[in-house]
């Protein structure tokens, strides 16, 4: 199972859950959407960042936020939701640092995945 610090197994589960007895279908295919998706969502953070666009910032935040609780990535989870309100409550300053940090948990959620959906 993979570190619940990263992935929670009960998400896992519960998404294996919905559909049983398909091989794991279902749960290859969201997974595969989440790791499809979130690099343009991080892109999206990077490009509003760079032209002070503080609503798509804060949409995409809230967006990688929700995939990634739908999801069981916690960790990723945890910082998108720090940006998030960071960008609401104080802007763009000092969200940089977040920025990375996002990126750093997407790449550990993205290999837990990958291991999950190779098994």
């Amino acid at each position: 199972m993979p570190d619940p610090a990263v992935i929670d197994p009960q998400t896992i589960a519960n998404l294996r859950s919905l559909n049983p007895g398909d091989g794991d279908e279902f749960f290859r295919e969201i997974a595969g959407i989440f790791c499809e998706d979130t690099p343009l969502r991080l892109a999206e953070l990077d490009q509003s960042l760079a032209s002070g666009d503080l609503a798509k910032f804060t949409r995409a935040a809230h967006s990688i936020k929700g995939s990634s609780a739908n999801l069981g990535a916690m960790a990723l989870r945890a910082v998108a939701e720090k940006l998030e309100h960071q960008s609401r409550t104080s802007g763009l300053a000092d969200t940089a640092s977040l920025v990375d940090q996002i990126k750093a948990e997407f790449s550990r959620a993205r290999a837990a995945l990958n291991d999950l959906v190779a098994k």
